[in-house]
């Protein structure tokens, strides 16, 4: 092998490797704005991170499909409630793996609430989480969430296992 053709594998990979880091990163701050939209009560902001028949499963509470789905929610009396008394949705840094154009996850996710009478935040949940993202012509998008309280259940444990060698769950 030549120089050059060296030169331009080397390259090469490294460009690749440059296109799966961006992809993360872009990823990882897709994620980053659930949080922050939810608890300002942006409905169509929260919904947009979404593909538009994008999947989001809060085991055992609410199974929500599509996008009009995921900003009802948003909107909806029962999440205005627990804005308008204090909370806090925060995400734990994904674990991404990038294959193509799908991506697959895993996280964590804290509820909190404030407590007016004890001048505090105390977390309501702690959830694990497996993500299922889709690059789409308007960048990566969120094909499917499932969000489940760990509770001590082993269902919810599962999900945190890191992956197989192969990319399945353990």
């Amino acid at each position: 092998m030549s120089e050059i053709d060296e030169l331009r594998a080397t390259v090469e990979r490294l460009a690749a490797q440059v296109h799966t880091l961006q992809d993360q990163v872009d990823i990882m701050q897709l994620v980053a704005q659930y949080g922050p939209a939810v608890d300002s009560g942006s409905g169509e902001a929260a919904a947009g991170l979404w593909t538009e028949d994008g999947v989001f499963d809060a085991i055992p509470h609410l199974r929500m499909e599509g996008r009009d789905d995921i900003a009802g929610m948003v909107h909806g009396a029962g999440h205005q409630s627990v804005l308008h008394n204090g909370c806090g949705h925060v995400l734990t840094t994904p674990h991404v793996v990038v294959d193509g154009d799908r991506a697959t996850g895993r996280s964590h996710a804290l509820h909190l609430r404030w407590d007016t009478d004890a001048g505090r935040f105390w977390v309501f949940q702690v959830s694990a989480n497996t993500w299922h993202w889709v690059r789409t012509a308007q960048g990566w998008r969120i094909a499917e969430r499932i969000n489940a309280n760990l509770d001590g259940t082993p269902g919810p444990r599962a999900m945190l296992a890191p992956p197989a060698a192969d990319g399945t769950s353990a």
